[in-house]
């Protein structure tokens, strides 16, 4: 929403009492609901809203963890300053129990494979997010653009597995060096006191000591 801050967002998609179901997003592969949130001048909040109950059960991701990941995400990305993610909170008082809820972003339909204008900077930092977060599941949909050409990334519900998972269709970089900038806030997302309460992201060292390692592994380290 515009000129609403991230902490500001957060406290609306977890407080506003009035939860509304929209309808199911069709193409997902676990449930997950457009809802509408309200009371909120001058319009009501739209929201992705994915309960822990309707994820589809998976051999490798425990079940009903795949909510908070997408949390965790979110919050390292925030650490990081990139890439950008809608703000995701999880939300106990839903009309399916607990899950995630993110704040809907109005997408044009461009995509990573598509024609776009991103900058080569923009790909770079979401690259690398996924090697850091071990993702599994990015898909060229789920970076979308908004109207001021902005780029988000969604679902992240397959990420932080204690096994190499990535999975990506954004390999334009592998073997090549890392821009400064992005090393450095890995350095200090690495140490920053809210992350290291949560033993989630381990970078592997080719990417620590500045590389794009040439299969883009990474591995993170579990409690």
């Amino acid at each position: 929403m515009p000129g609403l801050s991230s902490e500001a967002a957060e406290e609306l998609l977890r407080g506003l009492p009035d939860f509304k179901i929209l309808g199911l997003l069709h193409g997902a592969s676990n449930y997950t609901f457009l809802a509408q949130l309200g009371p909120h001048r001058p319009a009501v909040v739209r929201a992705v809203y994915k309960p822990a109950k309707g994820a589809s059960p998976l051999w490798d991701f425990d079940a009903g963890t795949l909510y908070k990941r997408e949390v965790a995400a979110y919050e390292l990305s925030k650490v990081l300053g990139w890439p950008r993610i809608p703000p995701t909170v999880v939300r106990r008082k839903a009309p399916h129990g607990i899950g995630a809820v993110q704040l809907f972003i109005e997408a044009d339909g461009r995509h990573f494979l598509g024609t776009n204008n991103a900058p080569v900077e923009t790909w770079m930092q979401i690259a690398l997010f996924d090697v850091i977060t071990n993702n599994a599941d990015r898909k060229s949909g789920h970076c979308l653009f908004d109207k001021d050409d902005n780029v988000w990334v969604i679902d992240h519900g397959l990420t932080f597995h204690v096994d190499q998972k990535l999975r990506t269709v954004i390999w334009d970089f592998a073997g090549r060096e890392l821009p400064q900038e992005l090393c450095g806030d890995v350095e200090r997302a690495l140490i920053e006191p809210r992350l290291l309460k949560t033993p989630l992201v381990r970078v592997d060292q080719r990417v620590s000591v500045g590389y794009a390692p040439d299969d883009w592994t990474a591995w993170i380290k579990p409690s």
